[in-house]
């Protein structure tokens, strides 16, 4: 009887130590279990084109077409802002599948009204940053100093990815490294190019700079796409970017790549 008891209480404990495992967690190269680290989404406050009265935000399907291959890749998705807490979204599609899922997550919108302030970051829990496009990228996340330091600590302290998806390549003109060079300089880059702008529109008078001209100052070597809308994108090394909305799904899965050959 006391053997049975015995065997008994074994089985228990065994079965009490395989519940507590975290499920979250993946496989590493040597067969033990990892956590996967997270990615984080810079987005910006601003909800006017400059200082006019036209309205802007950040653009919803970049930020979804990307998160959702990330989550389902088992990825954890943060969101930063220069100011943090709410963020506008908008050029939405809610017919759209991908669009309208996360329109009717309550979860998920709440992340977008509350992001995370540049102080609030803890940068050794990234190895991705993903730099969302629409016309607010081109204001208040360019300059911000905080946000690029975060950005290049993931780059070169984590050894991570800089991403970014059409307008969102605004955020990375000014990044640099440790020794003060561009971190695209020299390398294959990509974002919303001039040719698809409509640069005598009202709205694009106010943007600060032009992110092909920029990127192509400082020694990027910026190719795109002569079709918009193409899935146009540019890998080189652990900066990868893409031209439009329609390249922010193919981005988020050359992340996902990397990542796993790390």
């Amino acid at each position: 009887m006391q053997c049975v008891l015995k065997v008994m209480l074994v089985l228990l404990f065994s079965v009490g130590c395989k519940s507590n495992v975290d499920m979250s967690v993946g496989p590493n190269h040597k067969g033990g279990l990892t956590k996967k680290s997270k990615i984080l989404f810079i987005v910006s406050n601003q909800k006017t084109y400059g200082d006019s009265s036209i309205k802007t935000a950040n653009h919803f399907g970049e930020i979804v077409f990307a998160y959702d291959v990330l989550v389902n890749a088992g990825y954890e998705v943060d969101f930063v802002s220069p100011n943090g807490g709410v963020v506008p979204y908008g050029y939405l599609n809610s017919a759209h599948p991908i669009q309208k899922k996360y329109l009717e997550s309550t979860k998920f919108l709440q992340k977008l009204k509350n992001t995370l302030t540049p102080k609030q970051v803890v940068v050794a829990s990234y190895k991705a940053v993903y730099y969302v496009g629409g016309g607010a990228a081109m204001f208040g996340v360019p300059e911000n100093e905080e946000i690029q330091k975060i950005a290049m600590e993931v780059y070169e302290n984590q050894n991570g990815i800089v991403s970014a998806i059409c307008h969102g390549a605004a955020g990375i003109v000014n990044l640099k490294t440790a020794n003060g060079a561009y971190i695209y300089k020299g390398k294959n880059v990509n974002g919303y190019p001039d040719k698809f702008e409509r640069m005598s529109a009202a709205y694009y008078k106010e943007f600060p700079f032009s992110i092909e001209q920029k990127l192509k100052e400082n020694g990027g070597n910026f190719t795109y796409s002569q079709k918009n809308r193409a899935q146009y994108y540019q890998v080189d090394g652990r900066l990868i970017t893409g031209q439009d909305p329609s390249a922010a799904k193919i981005v988020a899965q050359k992340i996902v790549e990397i990542l796993n050959e790390k």
